[in-house]
Parts: C-alpha cells; structure tokens; sequence
C-alpha cells in the first residue's frame, strides 16, 4: 500500500472542491463546512449529489450540485443566506429536458456549533416524481410535500469532509456502514508534550488507535474494525508539530473497497470514488453494500 504522502503530495491531501471538477489543495484557513457526497441513480445514470453545508459571518448557507460521473457539473443550487434565513423552499431546474425540484426545510432545525443540521429538517432532491435524495429526520414530510414517490434504488452516502475544531479534544460523528448505527469519533493529541506527544483514535470512548513517538510517526496509517468493517485510517499532523502558522490537521477514515469501485477509480485526489488502493485478498472480501465510506477531517487546534 502507498503510503500517506505518497498519495497526496508533500504539501498533505488534496481533495476535490464542491465546484466542477476542480482540485484544492488544504485548506489554509480554518472553514466552518461540512461537504457530503452521495451516489445516486439519476437521468438512467449513475451520478453524484454534493451537498455543502456552510457557516460564517455572513450567516448559514447551503449548496448542491450534481455531477455526472466523469465530474462534468449537471446543475448547481446555492441557498444563499438570505434565503436559508427563510428556513424553507424550493427550486426547480432543467436538466436534458427533465426537471429537478429541490426542496428544503430547516424551520424546525437544530444546529450544533457546525453548519450541518442536526435534527429537525428535510433536503429532498426529486426528478420525474421520484425521491432521488431525501437527507434529515423529517423524511416523511419531504415525501409530502414534494408528492414523490420513492426511488427504484436508494441513493448512497459515500463521503463526507468535515473541519472540526478544538484545543485538545475533537469530535464529530460517522456512519461508516450504509444501514449501520451512527458512531462518536474523538481524536486528542496533547501537542505540548514536546519529548513525546501522543495521538488517540476513540470509536464511541474505547480507544481504537494510539500513536506515540508522533514527533517520527506524523503521518501513517493503521486499520481499525468498525462494525465489523476493516477502516483505513490515516492522519497527517505535520502541521501540528512543525508548521510556523500551527495551520491543520488532516485525518481520514476510510471503509474496504469493492474490486468494481477500484477499478473504476478516476483519480487518487477525488476523495467520491475512493482514491486509496487494497490489496486483492483484501478486496475480495469487501463487496457488502455501504463499503467505500470515506471521512475526511480537517482539524484545527484553537489557541
């Protein structure tokens, strides 16, 4: 297996922005963002749905895009604002003479210290009459008010990037497995211990992973069992320890691949179709549904 910079440059990860088939490299300035990455059924073809969740001083923001496969951008939706103030709404769009609602609605929304909802709402993305994707609680009430019927198949959830902040502690959640429970992910790393700083992965408060020695191990990668599930994860905090800007860390959780999604893999930066090579033996024992669940986190250390 290649190793950690060795895939993604010296600089660290690259990933691929919520724009058309661009490539940014990480990001310098902390961004309160949450990007999420499904895989659908649309048009009779496979396509990708990004959804960017987006906090600053302007207020909250919401965009969605869809791409076909070969990351040509279909349509695009930006909920500026002004507009997510109004709490709910919809737009409709035309894409090879077919229309696409988008619905939403956050009125009853709860929001942690992120910018993704986390209760009380519905995104809806329906084309000729069928729920393509229906994200939040409140999936029902989508399906009222957008009369869709459901999809002939169920749109997957294949990656999310993440900037989380801290001091010492960090958390956010995961669902790894398509149908599997909602897991707590904390990672702590107490970088002023200069002799020997130590890194912790904790999987719902049992520890899954320690690093020590950090200040020689800052980049690498080690694999975990989650729900059953062998998960890649691989961290690169240079930043942490060397950096004259104290700038981010990059960490990602990925699931096993299936051999097809490997073989159709575009590019080693665009994180929505699984960059990260296995070996055969272990591919072959990796064709569930829900495999190729990536995570990635940007964290920032609050002075």
């Amino acid at each position: 297996m290649r190793d950690f910079p060795s895939c993604f440059g010296e600089n660290g990860v690259q990933v691929a922005d919520a724009s058309c088939s661009s490539v940014v490299g990480v990001s310098k300035t902390p961004q309160n963002l949450v990007t999420c990455v499904y895989q659908c059924k649309l048009l009779g073809k496979s396509c990708l749905i990004t959804v960017v969740w987006t906090k600053s001083l302007m207020g909250q923001c919401l965009s969605v895009e869809i791409d076909d496969m070969s990351h040509q951008c279909l349509c695009k939706v930006d909920v500026k604002p002004s507009l997510f103030s109004k709490r709910k709404g919809s737009r409709s769009l035309e894409v090879n003479a077919c229309k696409i609602d988008i619905h939403w609605d956050f009125s009853l929304a709860k929001f942690g210290s992120g910018p993704e909802p986390v209760e009380g709402y519905y995104l809806a993305v329906v084309c000729k009459g069928q729920m393509v994707l229906a994200i939040g609680d409140l999936r029902k009430e989508a399906f009222k008010k957008s009369n869709a019927t459901p999809s002939l198949s169920n749109a997957i959830f294949i990656s999310k990037r993440e900037h989380i902040f801290g001091k010492r502690v960090f958390g956010t959640k995961a669902q790894f497995c398509y149908t599997g429970p909602i897991h707590d992910i904390t990672i702590e790393c107490d970088s002023s211990v200069i002799d020997d700083p130590c890194l912790l992965v904790r999987i719902d408060s049992k520890t899954v992973m320690q690093v020590k020695h950090l200040r020689w191990k800052f980049r690498g990668n080690y694999t975990v069992l989650i729900d059953g599930l062998p998960v890649e994860v691989f961290w690169d905090v240079h930043n942490w320890l060397f950096s004259s800007n104290f700038g981010n860390a990059v960490f990602m959780f990925q699931t096993c691949l299936s051999s097809e999604k490997l073989w159709n893999t575009q590019t080693l930066s665009d994180l929505s179709v699984m960059p990260w090579p296995y070996t055969e033996s272990t591919l072959s024992n990796s064709k569930s549904p829900g495999l190729g669940f990536s995570l990635v986190l940007y964290v920032w250390k609050n002075d």
